[in-house]
């Protein structure tokens, strides 16, 4: 079955930081751009970040997490790594990595922080409380 896991969520404090990883389940990463979207109650679904596929060259984040979130590939391991840092109270949510929209240039592909609806992981949770 094609699917993405997550994994590396959990219970932090406010300012400390922490790595998810999106594993792609039998399957190669690389040909998908791929981001990074949460969802807490009470809040629509937020689109967090994203990386174009094959080399990564485009990235984009949100506002809210510029600065302190950092997108990156592994290839040899066939993920896509997370890097939260510095986290906030309102950060907390379950976190889905998905198979985003890419715009096709000449040059390169550039990622949009916008479901493909292709692939979906099943979510893992990042708790910041202190």
């Amino acid at each position: 079955q094609v699917q993405l896991v997550e994994s590396g969520g959990g219970l932090v404090q406010p300012g400390e930081s922490l790595r998810l990883s999106c594993e792609a389940n039998g399957f190669p990463l690389d040909p998908y751009g791929i981001g990074w979207f949460r969802q807490s109650p009470g809040k629509g679904r937020e689109g967090v970040s994203c990386i174009s596929s094959y080399g990564g060259s485009s990235t984009n984040y949100a506002d809210s997490v510029k600065g302190r979130f950092t997108i990156s590939r592994d290839s040899a391991k066939n993920t896509v790594n997370l890097q939260m840092s510095d986290l906030k109270p309102d950060d907390t949510g379950v976190y889905y990595c998905a198979a985003v929209d890419q715009v096709i240039t000449r040059q390169q592909a550039i990622c949009l922080i916008n479901p493909s609806e292709e692939l979906w992981g099943q979510g893992t949770q990042v708790t910041v409380s202190s």
